[in-house]
């Protein structure tokens, strides 16, 4: 199988990563948490550069393109931990386009595409725990569409977006809506989440909104695998950035009077940590090969993925840390804000503990090892 990425695809990577190299320094991150964890300026320059517009079909504005693209640009903008939600573009594309009808995709999708409208996810309850079939809120018939009610939790930039895709209860089945920021009975309390992005509260009482599908849970796995194979790309960047940072401090820092990547007990743990990340990108590659499989296929392969990943976070995460020492968890220090991304992305769609139950329970009873 060739996994070499096509000449546009090395284009677009060249890109991204000279945008963040350049026009997203560690400071104005820094400054972009300090001020609430959004910066709708950095936004517009993700969409100058055309990755709002990347996964939305070219008949609605945007550039068509599929799973692989967006796995690149997700690495990349990962290695500089880019705090504005992407992948909430390619999530809101998805579902759109798949299932959304042709008015709600006419309204919604060229300004998704052009950066105008930021549409993200608000599915997470507190009663779910990231189950997609767990879902309180309530959706009626109004006089003009339909009215929800509900409580969702941990929304990316959500006191800061202008719509959101809301899971809700329609004639005791899960049916997909779209409710804009602005519409009445809209409430929302953002806050700084762990690694520094923003999130909010969001709160919606008899609430206008326009139905995408009443095949909800169809629509919001297909969502959240979106989001899954997007967040192990983001992943494997912050991965890749991290390893990076902690063999250029052991080639500066000095103990017993020699640098400390001249010790083989040291050198060793580095070498487990790239171990890891190659494992962790090439279940990154596997998930996002499988955003286009059937849907029990999809949802297995990435829950597989996601384990992997998780594992391979944490491993890698802790070991910058530990080779760092108590440097590396200081806030001057930039792999601790690495490290604080990859404890939150472990947690995203889905811990590994929950995702290694996924797939223990789509295990057959050959567990895929004899015919």
């Amino acid at each position: 199988m060739d996994f070499d990425f096509s000449d546009d695809q090395e284009q677009l990577r060249d890109a991204v990563r000279k945008w963040v190299d350049k026009g997203y320094t560690f400071e104005r991150r820094r400054a972009a948490v300090a001020a609430g964890g959004f910066d709708r300026a950095a936004w517009n320059e993700l969409a100058e550069l055309g990755l709002t517009a990347l996964t939305v079909p070219e008949a609605q504005g945007g550039m068509g393109q599929g799973a692989i693209d967006a796995m690149v640009v997700a690495e990349e903008l990962g290695r500089g931990i880019v705090l504005e939600p992407i992948a909430q573009s390619f999530i809101a594309s998805a579902v759109l386009s798949h299932h959304a009808p042709s008015e709600v995709q006419s309204a919604w999708l060229p300004r998704v595409a052009g950066g105008e409208a930021v549409v993200v996810l608000a599915h997470q309850e507190r009663k779910a725990r990231y189950r997609l079939d767990v879902c309180e809120a309530k959706a009626a018939l109004a006089q003009s569409g339909y009215a929800v009610t509900a409580i969702k939790s941990v929304v990316p930039a959500g006191d800061k977006a202008d719509a959101f895709i809301v899971p809700a209860q329609l004639d005791g089945k899960i049916a997909l809506f779209l409710v804009e920021r602005t519409a009445s009975g809209v409430t929302t309390q953002g806050y700084v989440t762990q690694d520094g992005s923003r999130a909010a509260e969001v709160h919606l009482v008899n609430t206008p909104a326009t139905l995408i599908t009443t095949d909800g849970l169809a629509a919001l796995e297909l969502a959240v695998d979106t989001g899954i194979a997007a967040t192990c790309a983001e992943a494997v960047g912050v991965m890749d950035k991290t390893l990076a940072i902690t063999v250029e401090y052991m080639n500066q820092r000095k103990q017993f009077g020699v640098f400390i990547a001249s010790f083989q007990a040291l050198r060793h743990r580095v070498a487990d940590m790239k171990m890891q990340l190659e494992l962790a990108r090439s279940m990154s590659y596997y998930a996002s090969l499988k955003l286009g499989a059937p849907a029990e296929e999809r949802r297995a392969a990435m829950a597989r993925a996601k384990v992997q990943l998780g594992q391979s976070m944490r491993f890698v995460g802790q070991q910058a840390v530990q080779l760092h020492g108590g440097i590396g968890v200081t806030d001057e220090y930039i792999v601790s804000h690495y490290f604080k991304k990859l404890t939150q992305l472990e947690v995203a769609f889905g811990d590994t503990l929950h995702h290694l139950g996924e797939v223990s329970a789509r295990m057959q009873d050959t567990a895929g090892v004899f015919a």
